[in-house]
């Protein structure tokens, strides 16, 4: 009796994982139950203490930035002054889609006038978030990849875009632990894009600081403060930073908040005001009872650290033991965020997670962390291990492996 090839034990152990009838999803970053859980005392809402500190009535409208204390703790969290600083609702998503619909609609301070019209582009580093490129393609922005490398996005590549076509207004920057690849800006990426010249002087950086405190280990790689280095290159209208407690607190039920210069507040507020009387007070009040100061966030970040970290760590050992001998597949080893980037050799992206959706494992679609979707060598594959259990995760993760092996096989890879 012959030997069973490796293609063929491969196939086989795929077999039986596909009979199983597994439903597993890898698809997106959300928060399992566990970690919500560590919000609860948020349900309870304010009850009748619905007063502020400075007896503000939060039932009421008013405070169109938002609560004093929430300004001040968030400003300290983003980095900025407390007058540099606006609150928004739950999503700091929407905060930047505004921000982006607002600029084709009557352009930014100092703008000519409206983006629309003028051919707006915008610089995209890649691998990167897809709701960014949601934004852009939505809009109508013409969308620019940019590589992103393990201090930001190549910085080379930027200046010397951003320089030479006026038409491009902007760049999507998620500076820690970026999505997917989970790396932190350097020092010398956040000064670079501070001061490069570009040829529109209304050129504007989203710093979408989503995973600010989201460590999984301690002591993280510090992130040069952007807002700062902007004033100091005589750029200071440049950056418009973005964070929300959406991955905090409660994903859809947090707090969103924008930092940028007191000018470009003041546009803010203008366009604001045309939308909304007000930010949800009663939920800023809530949040602040919660969570009052940067040490409590912490706190609370680290029990999430103790949830997430498990999970993460059960991913990456199974892709070593299984993947690590084959030379078929690499993977970022990040130390905070919500995902792992994996690459496959060339032309097995779409093939892979095909393969693996046929076996039960849902995962995040083959291009997505590209512009328009299109990942032009077919590598890359986000993997999301925050939402299923440990024990998911390894029967995933395992269907994942082998489908990358038999995929790697019938390419001509292993």
């Amino acid at each position: 009796m012959s030997t069973p090839t490796a293609t063929s034990q491969y196939q086989q152990q795929y077999e039986e994982a596909r009979l199983r009838g597994l439903d597993l999803d890898m698809t997106r970053g959300k928060p399992c139950a566990d970690q919500l859980d560590l919000s609860a005392p948020l349900l309870a809402g304010v009850g009748a203490e619905y007063l502020a500190r400075d007896g503000t009535d939060c039932r009421n409208y008013g405070c169109a930035d938002g609560l004093a204390d929430v300004k001040r703790l968030y400003a300290s969290y983003l980095g900025v002054g407390i007058d540099e600083i606006l609150m928004g609702d739950n999503s700091s998503l929407s905060l930047m889609h505004d921000v982006v619909a607002q600029a084709l609609l009557r352009g930014v301070p100092g703008s000519d006038g409206p983006w629309a019209g003028t051919g707006a582009r915008f610089l995209c580093p890649v691998p990167g978030y897809d709701r960014h490129f949601s934004i852009c393609e939505h809009l109508g922005i013409e969308m620019i990849t940019v590589p992103l490398g393990s201090e930001g996005p190549d910085l080379e590549t930027v200046a010397r875009l951003a320089g030479e076509d006026e038409r491009i207004k902007g760049i999507f920057c998620v500076p820690r632990y970026s999505n997917p690849t989970g790396i932190t800006y350097s020092d010398a990426t956040v000064r670079g894009l501070a001061s490069m010249e570009t040829a529109a002087k209304d050129f504007r950086i989203i710093w979408d600081n989503a995973y600010a405190v989201h460590h999984l280990y301690p002591n993280p790689a510090p992130l040069t403060n952007i807002l700062d280095e902007c004033k100091r290159a005589g750029n200071s209208q440049r950056p418009l930073l973005f964070g929300s407690t959406s991955k905090i607190t409660l994903a859809g039920a947090g707090l969103a908040m924008v930092g940028a210069s007191e000018v470009n507040l003041a546009d803010l507020r203008l366009f604001r005001s045309k939308q909304s009387i007000g930010p949800d007070k009663l939920s800023e009040l809530s949040h602040l009872r919660f969570l009052p100061d940067l040490a409590a966030i912490e706190n609370h970040m680290q029990n999430h650290a103790d949830i997430l970290r498990p999970k993460f760590e059960a991913v990456l050992m199974i892709l070593d033991e299984r993947l690590g001998p084959h030379g078929v597949a690499t993977w970022t080893r990040p130390r905070g965020g919500y995902f792992i980037s994996l690459e496959t050799r060339e032309g097995c992206a779409s093939a892979v997670i095909d393969l693996a959706a046929q076996a039960g494992v849902r995962l995040t679609p083959a291009g997505a962390t590209f512009p328009y979707g299109r990942d032009p060598k077919d590598t890359n594959i986000r993997l999301a291990p925050s939402y299923p259990s440990i024990e998911e995760l390894r029967e995933a993760t395992g269907i994942l492996a082998l489908s990358i092996l038999i995929v790697s096989e019938q390419k001509g890879f292993l």
